[in-house]
């Protein structure tokens, strides 16, 4: 038996090239795998699917041409690839902006960043500010009252609350209903929020051209999906015609939401002050203050 193997191995030795794989070949290989996968789940999850299987079937259409020998149809496949990759880039700006974000957003680079303390704290958003968000939402919903309520998260929202009249209050139920009650200056619009002060509002959101959403939404839940498809931002909804209350985050809208759905929305962001992560910015704070 030990010689058949021996053998066998001289064999394959002999007529296969068998290269050296070392640890760092190894290594190499899996964060190939890992890029292209995730590559191929960004894709899957955006508009950019559609485009990658248009430029699959023109591969193959191409393919097939070098293998006929159809020369005209190769020199204009040549010239169009340089210009279609900068196409792709301008027409797909939105998703790769998108992309680069949530790379930014990643725990493990902001691990390596260091945040200044003030930021932490005026992002933060407490137990009272949640409910009473909550609260006016559904008590516009009992009268019909459109809201838009737009909640920073990690990405800032600067650049809307520009486009808005600005604010600088604490967040309460009767605050909000007044701002969106019919006639008054401030109701037509957005509203953001920051920790636990309105910044801005009569704020302007992009409205989003996604084909998939259903007919019966209006403008106002098209601008909420547009600001969540561009931002990492928490939106509620309350609807002018049926009094439902609805949020938007990450691209999708969850819709006829009741008042512990919403609170627990708000609770899953990032920037949500927990008992847990009060603790940690408590020690954390001290920890800077003894250096």
């Amino acid at each position: 038996m030990k010689v058949f193997f021996t053998n066998l191995m001289s064999f394959v030795g002999r007529y296969l090239s068998i290269p050296d794989i070392g640890i760092t070949d190894v290594v190499e290989i899996l964060i190939i795998s890992f890029i292209i996968y995730e590559l191929m789940l960004w894709i899957k999850n955006t508009r950019a699917w559609m485009l990658f299987k248009g430029i699959v079937f023109l591969l193959i259409f191409v393919g097939i041409a070098a293998l006929f020998n159809m020369n005209t149809i190769l020199w204009i496949a040549y010239k169009t690839f340089n210009v279609g990759v900068i196409a792709v880039i301008v027409v797909f700006q939105p998703e790769l902006r998108r992309a680069l974000e949530q790379l930014g957003r990643n725990n493990i680079i902001n691990s390596f960043i260091n945040i200044d303390e003030a930021r932490i704290n005026e992002k933060v958003i407490s137990e009272k500010t949640a409910n009473e968000i909550v609260k006016a939402a559904f008590e516009m919903g009992k009268k019909k009252t459109g809201a838009l309520i737009v909640i920073e998260n990690e990405v800032g929202l600067s650049e809307y609350e520009r486009t808005g009249i600005e604010l600088d209050a604490e967040v309460s139920s009767q605050l909000l209903i007044n701002i969106f009650e019919h006639n008054t200056p401030l109701h037509d619009g957005a509203v953001i929020i920051k920790g636990n002060r309105i910044t801005s509002a009569t704020c302007y959101l992009p409205l989003s051209d996604n084909m998939e959403l259903s007919k019966e939404l209006g403008t106002r839940h098209r601008a909420a999906v547009g600001i969540s498809e561009v931002t990492d931002s928490l939106t509620i909804i309350v609807s002018e015609e049926t009094g439902s209350v609805s949020t938007a985050m990450m691209g999708r809208i969850s819709r006829n939401l009741d008042a512990d759905e919403v609170k627990n929305k708000i609770k899953d962001l990032k920037m949500t002050e927990t008992e847990e992560t009060s603790s940690k910015f408590k020690v954390w704070k001290g920890r800077k203050r003894s250096k």
